[in-house]
């Protein structure tokens, strides 16, 4: 498992209420592959409280991915729906929590929130 890994769901755990997923609630199961086998992270999403956990059980969603290719994720290089349009990344189940990726994964580098893109040009022209 890799570090980039690890620490994006240490910090999705610490994140405790998350506002963009209030009206959420299900199960995800990553498997995330790797020359040694397998990874399994388990989240929980009920009205916004995440949990996390290394559990390989049943899940609304089980999202099968290479190690690296999620690590390119996490750190914003690639989006979750085109990769899985691509069949990068492939699912079982409901295919909500590909939508819900592009959410909880960073923007691509040099991207900008368009608030934030109008408030850096002194608001509205």
């Amino acid at each position: 498992m890799s570090d980039t890994t690890e620490e994006f769901f240490d910090r999705l755990a610490r994140r405790g209420a998350e506002r963009l997923l209030r009206k959420t609630t299900g199960t995800i199961r990553f498997d995330l592959a790797h020359e040694h086998g397998n990874d399994h992270w388990f989240v929980t999403i009920r009205n916004g409280q995440v949990l996390v956990s290394r559990e390989d059980r049943a899940a609304d969603c089980v999202i099968h991915a290479e190690n690296t290719l999620f690590d390119r994720m996490v750190l914003g290089e690639i989006k979750p729906l085109p990769a899985w349009l691509r069949n990068d990344i492939t699912t079982e189940g409901e295919y909500w929590p590909i939508v819900l990726l592009e959410r909880l994964f960073r923007q691509p580098p040099g991207a900008h929130h368009p608030r934030e893109f109008v408030r850096e040009r002194g608001g509205r022209r």
